[in-house]
């Protein structure tokens, strides 16, 4: 089947509901730090960098409710909180490692091409 038989336009689009959720800003990050390791909130605060504490709360919901990532909480004081991926997060990521390796290699190129890009003029038809 390809790729034309299974995009169907619209707002059900199913292909299109699953990617929405992992395509924003931070999601691949977080899925990417968490493979292979089993982290704290805060651990994977300090891994991402630059996500503020309610954004990587929200992302995490999201991924937890979508089936990505478990969280474990642990009965402590203070209560200890442990995010990994699951099997659906963990077979995702095989996917689209190739894509951030592709990013990683391809970073400088894309910026150039920003930088050297010129807007076609404000009267022409795109």
């Amino acid at each position: 089947m390809g790729l034309r038989n299974m995009v169907a336009p619209g707002a059900g689009c199913p292909i299109r509901n699953v990617l929405d959720r992992v395509s924003d800003r931070w999601s691949l990050l977080i899925l990417r730090a968490l493979d292979g390791q089993t982290l704290r909130f805060t651990v994977l605060k300090r891994e991402i960098g630059d996500i503020s504490q309610r954004m990587l709360a929200q992302t995490l919901r999201r991924l937890e409710q979508d089936g990505y990532v478990s969280r474990k909480v642990t009965a402590s004081i203070p209560p200890r909180v442990d995010y990994s991926l699951t099997p659906l997060g963990r077979s995702f990521l095989e996917c689209v490692t190739p894509v951030i390796a592709w990013a990683h290699a391809n970073q400088k190129a894309v910026r150039a091409a920003r930088t050297a890009y010129v807007p076609p003029p404000a009267n022409v038809a795109l």
